[in-house]
């Protein structure tokens, strides 16, 4: 049996703008730190391979820090007697400038069990009994069928035969296909298993035929809209005529979720979620609240979020409260006790709110209403019941 681990779309040194600083760096450390896992996996399942199929870095020149770190981590978490295959993607294609140009630092730093897809005509024997065909992109868009231009079978060749690009599967009517890969490939090079990268999600693109064209998707998940991402592939091949064994194997340290909350319940169920230090969360209250209510939103977004003094709950939040309104009036949320000044005031924004025909001084006048609230609750915490 050739037992091979499949792993794709790292995307090392990709930057997410739209979170927090913070935030940005605890995913961008996680793209680094989920090689680690990967290797992990390979060792305890003693691959015989690594098959890593394009996009490991997120642009053909990545800053030194990444390459530098990847190169660094390779040497010191070897994987003996292995040999691991880096094949360049759409994202980061093989140029003369490009990290994985032979005259690039990084090259000279990688140990030598790894193989860089330098070259068209890459083969190399993985055993006596099997053999790895890959291929590079050289451009960040291209219409060559890179798996079709993999070697055929020929006459008489009983190896077990591997092909390993990147490129795309889908074949919509009218859509423009990146590297576009039909879905016969495997079957029409003669390949036993085809090894493909550039979707971020667990996909087998052949589950009825005999030889399987599978993403492995990213190792950890670069959106909120990849739910299959996460995975390496393990694959294990017994004999020609056989379809081989695929398992998906999870290695992500982030979940990435959507959560909407249309009602205080159900923010309070986020709390719930397990492994929510794991999570990365993109909450959105589509809710109207009253003031005590508006109060527990925000300890319930404290508490996930985290301050200055406190960790969150949850791994990373982005919250939107474009949907989050708050109810006219004050209803019932004052005590009856307040002091005369404090009560005449609440009695003069209520009427406000009441009378008011402009909806934005009616708005305003509910805003004050909710920060007198929030004061006197901040006073009352502090043991003061009398301002």
């Amino acid at each position: 049996m050739l037992k091979l681990l499949h792993t794709a779309d790292w995307h090392l040194g990709r930057r997410f703008p739209s979170f927090p600083e913070e935030a940005q760096k605890k995913l961008s450390r996680a793209r680094m730190d989920v090689i680690i896992n990967i290797l992990d996996v390979a060792r305890r399942n003693a691959v015989h391979a690594l098959l890593c199929a394009g996009d490991l870095f997120d642009d053909p020149e990545p800053e030194p820090v990444f390459w530098e770190e990847l190169a660094k981590m390779l040497r010191e978490r070897s994987v003996p007697d292995v040999p691991m295959f880096l094949v360049p993607g759409n994202h980061d294609p093989l140029t003369h400038e490009s990290v994985w140009s032979p005259s690039h630092p990084f090259r000279a730093r990688l140990p030598n069990w790894i193989h860089v897809v330098d070259r068209d005509d890459f083969v190399y024997e993985i055993s006596k009994d099997a053999v790895l065909y890959a291929r590079p992109c050289h451009s960040k868009a291209g219409e060559n069928n890179l798996a079709l231009a993999l070697p055929p079978r020929t006459p008489g060749d009983g190896r077990l035969r591997i092909g390993c690009v990147h490129g795309s599967t889908f074949d919509i009517d009218g859509h423009e296909t990146n590297f576009p890969i039909c879905r016969d490939a495997g079957l029409q090079r003669g390949l036993d298993y085809l090894a493909i990268g550039d979707t971020h999600s667990y996909r087998d693109v052949t589950a009825d035929s005999l030889v399987p064209t599978v993403y492995p998707g990213a190792p950890e998940p670069t959106s909120f809209d990849e739910p299959g991402a996460g995975n390496v592939v393990l694959v294990a091949l017994f004999r020609r005529g056989r379809r081989p064994r695929i398992d998906a194997e999870p290695v992500a340290f982030w979940r990435w979720i959507d959560v909407r909350c249309r009602d205080l319940n159900e923010l309070r169920g986020v709390l719930a979620i397990q492994d929510l230090d794991h999570h990365v969360v993109r909450l959105c209250l589509d809710m109207t609240v009253s003031l005590s209510e508006e109060s527990e939103v925000e300890r319930i977004l404290r508490e996930l979020q985290g301050t200055d003094a406190t960790h969150g709950r949850a791994g990373i939040v982005l919250v939107d409260r474009t949907n989050l309104q708050l109810q006219v009036g004050s209803g019932d949320a004052f005590p009856e006790d307040l002091p005369p000044v404090i009560k005449d005031t609440v009695d003069r924004l209520d009427l406000l709110v009441a009378t008011a025909i402009d909806e934005v001084e009616r708005s305003k006048a509910t805003r004050a209403l909710s920060h007198l609230y929030k004061m006197l609750q901040s006073h009352h915490s502090r043991g003061r019941h009398r301002i």
